[in-house]
């Protein structure tokens, strides 16, 4: 794994705190509200772009054969910013994975408490055939194919929802009012989490060109999580 030299001066690696999908602009007691500063939005961007670039090359070329070089070169930027928004090449992708997720996150915390939580995860049946493309939905793919033969980007694609299901237990809890260590909000969390990531994989591994919509794949298996165990 290539990582970040002794020296360099880096920002802290973007991880679930890192996200900026939840996050606003910060007032005087340091709470956030509306939407991030303009800096914030610009390294968001930026590590997207280095995201996807990572994905590109990763893909046409394997992890090994691709260095921290080449994905500055690819964006446009120095190695040394480079290691700034990220602590290892394979970590360079983590914003493809955890946009989604911290979107999941943000209508979990403003979905109705009278409706499912579910609803807020993969929408109605009406909902989905007008459901658009996400603009990242084939990097997204062909990350989640890389997954499959690229040890460190399956490491980091499991760390990526193993830290979600933390916050999935912690929005499931506080909707119940209870504690995010109590078992059934575990139990939940862990359950909504093994099913995005399962869902993803489905739709991502298929042999199909043009699968189904990743919100379809996503609604069915929160369906097949409802029903429960089989008998």
């Amino acid at each position: 794994m290539e990582t970040a030299q002794a020296g360099d001066v880096r920002d802290p690696a973007p991880g679930r705190g890192g996200s900026t999908g939840a996050r606003g602009a910060a007032t005087g007691d340091g709470a956030r509200i509306g939407r991030p500063p303009l800096t914030e939005r610009r390294r968001a961007a930026t590590r997207m772009e280095i995201a996807r670039e990572a994905v590109r090359l990763f893909a046409d070329r394997g992890v090994a054969a691709t260095t921290a070089d080449d994905i500055a070169a690819a964006v446009g930027i120095s190695q040394r910013t480079l290691w700034r928004h990220t602590a290892s090449k394979e970590l360079c992708v983590s914003p493809l994975l955890t946009h989604a997720l911290d979107l999941v996150t943000v209508l979990m915390r403003s979905w109705p408490r009278d409706r499912p939580l579910a609803e807020a995860v993969a929408g109605t049946p009406s909902s989905l055939d007008g459901a658009s493309a996400h603009p990242d939905a084939e990097a997204l793919r062909a990350l989640v194919r890389l997954t499959r033969t690229e040890p460190g980007l399956r490491a980091v694609w499991l760390q990526v929802h193993h830290d979600a299901e933390l916050v999935f237990a912690e929005v499931i809890a506080e909707r119940a009012g209870r504690e995010p260590y109590d078992l059934e909000p575990r139990v939940q969390a862990t359950l909504l989490n093994g099913t995005l990531r399962i869902a993803v994989e489905q739709w991502a591994w298929s042999p199909d060109p043009h699968p189904e919509p990743l919100p379809r794949t996503l609604h069915r298996a929160l369906g097949i999580a409802r029903s429960g165990l089989s008998d």
